[in-house]
């Protein structure tokens, strides 16, 4: 019997056992579609089934008292990296969705730089295949293009797939695409949003020439954002956008670093109304290049964690609209790995268990309102992605929620940790906030800083 099959049996047992009871959810503070209010929230089976400023509990109801804690939407991650398959001693599904809900996501896109690449139509059925028995979060995966899988690309159901994923510039995985031929062929033959990583591979080339002449291997950390520069990002990105505005593309950028890029974006018309759109991730929102002394390549990513300028750039393009999506590039590898002199150190890091309390402490060090956060890392991928009745607290949607408690902080601490790469570059970070509860598909799958189901994720659906 297939995977697929036995992921719906389990899916459809838990459902039927959901529906035994309703889950009321009473007296939260429910943050949703620009709004705040106290309210109550029931579910039955995988639904939201009513939303009232008062529900009657009725006999056998399950009722949480929320009163004091916050009620959002799940969080739907657009870019992480789970190294399943050929990467598992880094990551695998399994570990990585249970610290995703652990931090309040429940839904998330995973990238096609795992071994095998997903560049064809049957490694990304093996993709979905092996989610169905692992995802403790709701799925989808990114398809891969490459200097010459156009075929590939244009046999994909856009139903049934997230996206298209283009590195312009080099990252973990030899998937660059550097033929402008091949570029502007799969931007003139796809509806699919195409979502880019952008550097400048020719400017992070000369610039790693330079700096090893001087320093051999072992380039100090703290020069990472001077190689992978501000140049280089702008440079590729601004060529992604004249491109996609060329030929009519839908283009979105990912992991935006710098401010000079910021100026590329339009908030002049809405989300669903735009063809190029960017994301930026949370540690380009928290750490600074002043942070490289004492966190090493703990923080080293592509594209690089730049000034503080930059940072403060970024959060202003966010909060304007310029910026569209929350997301974190979620990117593990195992500390020994990370121990390697700088040209072997590999780039990215994990951050799903704790992007959403590193934001709740932004928010309440003011840098971003609660309603603004649910809108670009929950409502905004939705309509980004055409994704089908999630990442809104509406009647009749997928229960992905997460009750989130402002006034009780939680410290990162090594046994709390649930990435199988099994350290984080917050270590030692008190947030001023906490995770009380996350269900996913109206299952209540994370509490009380436990797992308390491993299995439930579903594949997401697109409206398309």
């Amino acid at each position: 019997m297939g995977s697929l099959h036995w992921g719906s049996i389990f899916t459809s047992a838990k459902l039927f056992q959901k529906k035994m009871k309703r889950t009321l959810i009473q007296n939260a503070i429910l943050i949703n579609q620009g709004q705040t209010q106290i309210t109550d929230v029931a579910i039955e089976g995988n639904r939201i089934t009513q939303i009232a400023s008062h529900i009657p509990a009725v006999k056998d109801d399950e009722c949480i008292d929320a009163t004091g804690l916050h009620l959002l939407p799940g969080l739907i991650d657009d870019q992480v990296h789970f190294r399943e398959p050929g990467l598992t001693h880094k990551a695998d599904l399994a570990s990585e969705s249970q610290a995703a809900i652990a931090g309040g996501i429940t839904s998330f896109i995973e990238m096609p730089n795992t071994n095998p690449q997903t560049t064809n139509l049957k490694a990304l059925e093996n993709k979905f295949e092996m989610a169905a028995q692992k995802a403790a979060a709701n799925y989808s995966f990114m398809f891969g293009g490459t200097n010459d899988n156009l075929d590939q690309i244009l046999q994909l159901d856009h139903k049934t797939v997230a996206g298209l994923k283009l590195f312009l510039g080099s990252s973990t995985g030899n998937m660059l695409v550097d033929s402008p031929e091949v570029l502007e062929k799969i931007f003139s033959s796809t509806d699919l949003v195409i979502s880019v990583h952008c550097e400048d591979e020719q400017t992070i080339r000369s610039n790693t020439k330079h700096y090893r002449e001087i320093y051999g291997e072992d380039i100090p950390v703290e020069l990472h954002p001077i190689i992978r520069s501000e140049e280089a990002c702008y440079l590729s990105s601004s060529k992604a956008i004249a491109l996609a505005k060329k030929t009519g593309a839908r283009l979105h950028v990912f992991h935006l670093s710098t401010a000079r890029e910021t100026a590329l974006f339009d908030n002049s018309i809405p989300l669903a109304e735009k063809k190029i759109t960017a994301e930026v991730c949370v540690h380009h929102l928290w750490f600074s290049d002043a942070d490289y002394s004492e966190k090493q390549t703990r923080i080293k990513w592509n594209p690089a964690v730049k000034t503080q300028a930059d940072q403060d750039a970024l959060w202003e393009a966010l909060n304007d609209d310029r910026i569209d999506v929350l997301a974190t590039d979620h990117a593990p590898h195992t500390w020994s790995e990370k121990q390697n002199p700088y040209t072997q150190a590999p780039s990215g890091g994990p951050l799903v268990q704790h992007a959403l309390l590193a934001l709740l402490t932004a928010h309440k060090r003011g840098k971003i309102t609660l309603e603004r956060l649910v809108q670009k890392a929950c409502h905004n991928p939705a309509i980004l992605f055409d994704i089908k009745d999630r990442g809104y607290i509406r009647t009749g949607y997928f229960a992905d929620l997460v009750l989130v408690d402002l006034n009780k902080s939680t410290t990162v601490t090594p046994e709390s940790l649930l990435y199988k790469c099994g350290w984080s570059p917050f270590e030692g970070t008190n947030f001023e906030a906490s995770i009380h509860s996350t269900f996913v598909n109206g299952i209540l799958a994370y509490s009380e800083n436990k797992i308390k189901d491993p299995l439930a994720g579903q594949r997401l659906e697109f409206n398309r």
